[in-house]
C-alpha cells in the first residue's frame, strides 16, 4: 500500500504550520469558517501560507460560503486545494475551477457510495462524523465500518483521530489521506507539537 498522507488541520499559527511541516505533514488546512473556534482571517492564513517551504499543500475549509466571501479569500490566499464542508452542490464546487474535495458527514444507513459519485469532480472525498448541527471539527469519531469497499474517490478520513487510533484507523479503513484537527491541539486552534510528531509517526508506522 502506498504511503497515507496526513493533514493538520485547523492551523492559526506560524510556529504549529512549521511544526506540523517538520513532523512530515503533507497539507495543512486553514478553517474560513467564523463559527470555528479554529477560524482565521485571510490576512492570517496568508502570512501562514508565505512561511511555509515548498510542496506543502495549503487547504482552504468553507461552510457554505458566499461567492463574495470565497472570491476575496482566494484572491488573497494561494490555497492550493478547497475542502467543501457544508451542503455545496457539485456545481458550486466545481464553478471555482480549483482542485477540491468534499466533506461528508457518515452517519448509519447512509449511502456514501451515491454521495461520491454526486461529486464526479472532486479530487477525493473527505468522510467525517455526522453531529446534529456541526459541519465538523467535533473530535468525534464515526463508525468506520460504514465506509464501503471500492469507492470511486480517494477517501480522507477524519473525525476524533488521535495519535493513540490513527494506527488502527489506517490499518481499517485503509484511507488515502488522514485529516486531524483537535486531536493534535493543547487548546481549540492551538496545537501541541509532539501530539503532531506522535500523529504522523503513528500514520506512518
Amino acid at each position: 500500500m502506498s504511503a497515507v498522507r496526513s493533514k493538520i488541520c485547523g492551523i492559526t499559527r506560524i510556529e504549529d504550520a512549521l511544526a506540523a511541516v517538520e513532523a512530515g505533514a503533507d497539507a495543512i488546512g486553514f478553517v474560513f469558517y467564523a463559527k470555528s473556534p479554529r477560524a482565521v482571517t485571510f490576512e492570517q492564513a496568508r502570512v501562514i501560507v508565505k512561511a511555509l517551504p515548498p510542496f506543502v499543500t495549503t487547504v482552504g475549509l468553507f461552510v457554505n460560503a458566499s461567492d463574495q466571501e470565497l472570491r476575496e479569500i482566494l484572491g488573497a490566499v494561494p490555497l492550493d486545494l478547497l475542502q467543501f464542508h457544508g451542503d455545496e452542490s457539485a456545481e458550486a464546487c466545481e464553478s471555482w475551477q480549483r482542485p477540491y474535495i468534499k466533506a461528508l458527514r457518515v452517519k448509519a444507513g447512509d449511502d456514501i457510495v451515491a454521495a461520491c459519485e454526486a461529486y464526479p469532480g472532486a479530487s477525493g472525498i473527505l468522510l467525517d462524523a455526522y453531529v446534529e448541527g456541526i459541519p465538523g471539527g467535533t473530535g468525534e469519531a464515526f463508525d468506520w465500518s460504514l465506509i464501503p469497499q471500492g469507492l470511486s474517490k480517494p477517501i480522507i478520513l477524519a473525525g476524533g483521530l488521535t495519535p493513540d487510533n490513527v494506527a488502527e484507523a489506517v490499518a481499517r479503513v485503509r484511507p488515502y489521506a488522514v485529516d486531524v484537527s483537535g486531536g493534535v491541539e493543547a487548546s481549540k486552534g492551538i496545537k501541541d507539537h509532539d501530539k503532531i510528531q506522535a500523529f504522523i509517526k503513528a500514520v506512518r508506522g
